[in-house]
Order: structure tokens, then C-alpha cells, then sequence
């Protein structure tokens, strides 16, 4: 059936409450572990009934974001949602609290009662009030970036639109294109701050509450987390700082003098081909086309997944005005139907798509079957990034479909792109780690810590004489720190991961892809850590985990910028 003709029904709050009683009702007075286990069917199948609703208003509301009834259905959910997660710890408690637990452990995993622990330290009906809230700051957020346009060259155009001159081979409509972007910014700046302080403010708010020290704590149970803490994160920040930030500096100090460039500035940083970044050689149709032809050689399973998504027609990707600026898979699970939305703009981004966001999709596919699907799911978000992020490099051997002549300095421009990305995202984490260890931050004080975590971790660059850009305000458009708060750094350890599958691929394509489908496939049943130990794929935890990968992506970019 294809996605535009599938039917949309509320799931009322009333609905939930009476349902879930009886089964948490069931679950206390079971009287053998048979009875727990068909109550816990029964919560799955109203799990399934309304996370498919869910996913369905809300993608209704991101492809059109001023479309009244799903901007109201939106709001619905936003109201009952922290309602419900309530009612979801409730369940969760029954079964940590069952006399049958041990047993019940056998029968199910060890993982899914520890992943109810986090659960149990993540929220709590105190904190319902707070929830609503958070959620309504976040729809205003993005609300306001979704209907924001910007004046270039006599045009008005979304954010969408524009990025696709931040990579144009003319350095004056780069920096035109970046000004824009920093003066239409700057016209909504009290408001982004005023956001993200409110945001701020109900998060900590929420942690006291929970009797959490600050909202890092609260943040990674949010996150579920299940084999690393922050002090993993820390190990990993310090492996970026040491392994990665000089491998990048010299590269793109290196690759600046090519271009000419004496001075690397924010304008220039998406530019990584002199010439112009790679465009692809064929038009929207062109790409599906390629895509469905390079998932067809890939495997059995990738050929009849593509084929499902096109034609249930799984997909927007047109830019336009009013659509969520990002981009995003989710799922409808009643359906055992994923879905993509993007915004194409013309460069190797739309690619980028049909790899990445078609990577989660294949997760999705490949474990709706899964017996802890709805426990579980596909995973933390940095294995579900795994996923995405390595379908990327296994795109390489049929890349030259999307991009003809120009598939080595695709190849170039997409590790390159990959392995500068690593540092940057450590710096998102890290400033969120710093803004909600001291809350009371002003908006001045933010924007000078972010300066401050570019000179460490991206010290080739500079901001200088960028419109507002230039007063640290980077972070304001990154949407991951106001709608998502911590999950960002889930893309640069996944990142770690894709560029082992990358290195392995290019010894034995084959086999590096058998280990990743073997990954994928078993979705959240295996933590992230014992994944990577299970593909053969290092931690990137490890003191010195990074060196390997950092010298021998190192070697790899030469290798091909030898061959362009």
C-alpha cells in the first residue's frame, strides 16, 4: 500500500490508560510466567497500534508543517506523550517487580529488563508537567526554523535551498550565501536564545526533580544507553582530540592551499573538490533509478527492500517551503513500512539519501520481524547510525551510477567530508555537555564556549567577519541540541565504525558486508559495544582506538586523490 493512501486514526489517551491498566494489571497478578508473557503481547500490540499513529501524524506534520490538522495532532501528542511514557514506566515496573523475574529473564532477554532499568531512571510522573513543556518549546523550535526563509541574490529561499551554495566552486557565492545565512539567523536570534534557555531551564528542572545532578545524567538515561557512560564519551573526546583533529588539520590545510585558499573560513570548509564538489550526473528520477539498480547488485534482500520503498512510494524529498528542513527515517510498524524524508537541493546530498537515511530504512526492514522489536528496536541511536553510516560506504562500488566520471572524487570528497565531520560532532556533544553542567549560562556565555571548542577541535577555521555567525552562534541551527539533546555524538561513533566497515570493505567487499547485514540485522538484541567486538570492529572507548582508523583513512584519501 503505498504510504499517502495509509489510513490515520488518533489513539486517544483514554484508550491508553484503560488498555494498559489491565494488562499492568495482568502482569501483577499473573500466576505463572505464561500469563506475564501474554500480557506482554497484548502491551506490544498497543505499542505498535500507537507508535504507527504517532509516526504517521508526524510525519503528515513534517512534510507540510502548516497543515492545521496535523499541527494539531502534533500538539495531541505532544500533550500525551510524557502521559504515556508514564504508563509505559508503570509496565516496565511490574515486570522488574514480578516474583517471576528470573524466569522471565530466560524466556525473554537479560537486555530488555536492564534497558527497563534505564527506563526507570529516565522519567517519572513528577516530571509530567516538564515534559508537555519541553515538547511544546520544541515544536516552537521547530516550527520557527521550518518557516524560516533567507534573502540571496534577490531570492527568498528555506535553509534547505540554500546549503547548496555552501559547497559552489565560486568562493564569493559561498561567502554571500554563509552571510545570508548568518543575517536571516540574526533576525530570529532572541528567540533561538530565548528557546534554547527555556529548553535549558525545564531540562535541569526536570533532573533535580529526578535527583539527577544536572541534566547529563538525566540526558544519557533519556538516551537509554545501555554500555558506555560519560565517561566513555570523555575517553572518546580525548581519542578525537588526539588521533583525529590533527589528521584533519593537516588535510585541509593541505587541501585549502590547493584551492588557493590562505585562510580557511566557514564558507570554505564544504568545499573539498577545487574545481567544485561532485554534483550527481542524473535528476531525481535518475537517482532512484540508480539507486534501485545498485541495491538489485547489492543482495536479494536490498533488491526487494528498494523495490518495496519505491513502490509504496516511501519517500519526499522535494524541498520546499513549510517542510521540516532535515532529514529522517522512520517507521510504520503495523505496516512493517519504513519511510524517508529529505530535501533535495541538487548536490551529492540527495545521494547521500538513497545511502544513509536508506540504510536506516534496511535496519528497519530487516528486523520487523525481530521477537524484542518493540523493546529493543533497532538498537541505541549509534548503532542505528552504524547502520546508516556504513550502507554509505558500501555504496562506493556502485557509486560511479549516480556520479559517472566523477565517482573518485566522489569517493574523496564523502570520506574526507566523513572523517572532518568527527570533530565537529564532538563539538556539539561537548558544548551540550558544558551548557547543562552550568544552566546558568547566558546566551553570551554559550556562544563564547562554542568559539572556544572550535579553536580545539577545528583550529583551521575561522568565522571572522561572518554576519552573527562570527559571535559563536554555529550552534543555533544544528537542530540535534534543541530537539535531541545528546544524541549527536551517536554519528561520530558510528562514524568510527562505518570507516572500519569502509577499510575491511576495500580488502574484501564480500565478506565486510555479510558482517555488516549480520550486524544490522539483530538490531538492539546485542548492545553496541558487543556488535562491534561480534564484526570484528575495534571500540572506540579504547585509549588510542582512533590512531589506526585516522592513519589508515589517512592513507586511503591520498591513495584516491592520487587517482582523481
Amino acid at each position: 500500500m503505498k504510504v499517502s493512501e495509509l489510513e490515520y486514526k488518533r489513539v486517544t489517551i483514554e484508550e491508553i490508560r484503560e488498555k494498559s491498566k489491565a494488562i499492568i494489571e495482568m502482569v501483577k497478578n499473573a500466576q505463572s510466567v505464561q500469563d506475564v508473557l501474554k500480557a506482554r503481547d497484548e502491551y506490544n500490540k498497543n505499542v505498535e497500534e500507537l507508535s504507527t499513529e504517532y509516526a504517521l501524524a508526524n510525519m503528515r506534520y513534517t512534510i507540510n508543517t502548516i497543515d492545521e490538522f496535523y499541527v494539531k495532532e502534533r500538539d495531541y501528542y505532544d500533550e500525551i506523550m510524557p502521559e504515556v511514557q508514564s504508563i509505559g514506566l508503570e509496565y516496565a515496573n511490574a515486570l522488574l517487580d514480578s516474583k517471576f523475574r528470573p524466569e522471565l529473564e530466560k524466556e525473554l532477554l537479560p537486555l530488555v529488563f536492564k534497558s527497563y532499568e534505564i527506563q526507570k531512571k529516565s522519567m517519572s510522573p513528577e516530571i509530567i508537567e516538564e515534559m508537555v513543556t519541553e515538547n511544546k518549546i520544541v515544536s516552537e523550535y521547530s516550527q520557527l526554523m521550518a518557516g524560516l526563509t533567507f534573502e540571496f541574490r534577490g531570492e527568498r529561499m528555506p535553509k534547505t535551498l540554500l546549503t547548496k551554495y555552501f559547497s559552489d566552486a565560486d568562493r564569493n557565492t559561498r561567502k554571500e550565501a554563509y552571510e545570508a545565512l548568518g543575517k536571516g539567523l540574526e533576525k530570529v536570534g532572541d528567540k533561538l536564545d530565548d528557546i534554547f534557555d527555556r529548553l535549558v531551564k525545564i531540562r535541569d528542572k526536570m533532573a533535580k526533580k529526578m535527583g539527577c545532578k544536572n541534566f547529563v545524567e538525566l540526558g544519557y538515561y533519556r538516551m537509554g544507553r545501555l554500555c558506555y557512560d560519560q565517561n566513555d564519551i570523555e575517553k572518546f573526546r580525548g581519542n578525537v582530540l588526539k588521533d583525529i583533529v590533527p589528521v584533519v588539520s593537516r588535510l585541509k590545510t593541505e587541501n585549502a592551499k590547493t584551492m588557493g585558499i590562505e585562510r580557511m573560513m566557514l564558507y570554505d570548509n564544504d568545499i573539498i573538490i577545487p574545481e567544485g564538489n561532485p554534483k550527481p550526473c542524473v535528476d531525481t528520477d535518475g537517482i532512484f533509478k540508480a539507486a534501485k539498480e545498485m541495491y538489485h547488485e547489492m543482495s536479494e534482500d536490498t533488491g526487494k527492500f528498494i523495490d518495496m520503498m519505491i513502490e509504496n512510494e516511501a519517500f519526499d524529498v522535494i524541498s520546499r517551503e513549510n517542510k521540516w528542513g532535515g532529514g529522517y527515517c522512520t517507521s510504520f510498524e503495523k505496516y512493517a513500512q519504513p519511510f524517508i524524508l529529505a530535501n533535495f537541493n541538487g548536490t551529492s546530498g540527495d545521494v547521500d539519501v538513497m545511502t544513509h537515511e536508506a540504510g536506516h530504512a534496511f535496519a528497519d526492514y530487516m528486523t520487523s520481524k525481530n521477537k524484542f522489536r518493540f523493546e529493543l528496536g533497532i538498537g541505541g541511536m549509534e548503532t542505528a547510525e552504524t547502520h546508516s553510516m556504513s550502507m554509505e560506504f558500501f555504496a562506493w562500488k556502485y557509486i560511479d551510477k549516480f556520479f559517472g566520471d566523477s565517482a573518485q572524487k566522489y569517493k574523496f570528497m564523502h570520506a574526507f567530508d566523513a572523517l572532518s565531520f568527527i570533530p565537529y560532532g564532538t563539538i556539539v556533544d561537548y558544548f551540550q555537555h558544558i551548557v547543562y553542567e552550568n544552566p546558568e549560562m547566558t546566551p553570551a556565555q554559550r556562544n563564547e564556549a562554542w568559539l572556544k571548542l572550535e579553536s580545539e577541535f577545528r583550529p583551521y577555521l575561522s568565522m571572522e567577519g561572518i554576519p552573527y555567525l562570527e559571535k559563536g552562534t554555529r550552534w543555533q541551527y544544528q537542530m540535534h541540541i534543541f530537539e535531541t539533546p545528546f544524541y549527536y555524538i551517536d554519528y561520530c561513533l558510528a562514524q568510527t565504525a562505518a570507516f572500519e566497515f569502509l577499510l575491511e570493505s576495500q580488502k574484501d567487499y564480500d565478506d565486510a558486508f555479510k558482517r555488516y547485514v549480520k550486524l544490522l540485522s539483530q538490531g538492539g538484541e546485542k548492545v553496541f559495544t558487543e556488535l562491534l567486538t561480534e564484526a570484528g570492529l575495534a571500540s572506540p572507548f579504547k585509549d588510542g582506538a582512533l590512531e589506526n582508523v585516522a592513519k589508515e583513512i589517512e592513507q586511503l584519501l591520498q591513495r584516491i586523490k592520487s587517482e582523481i
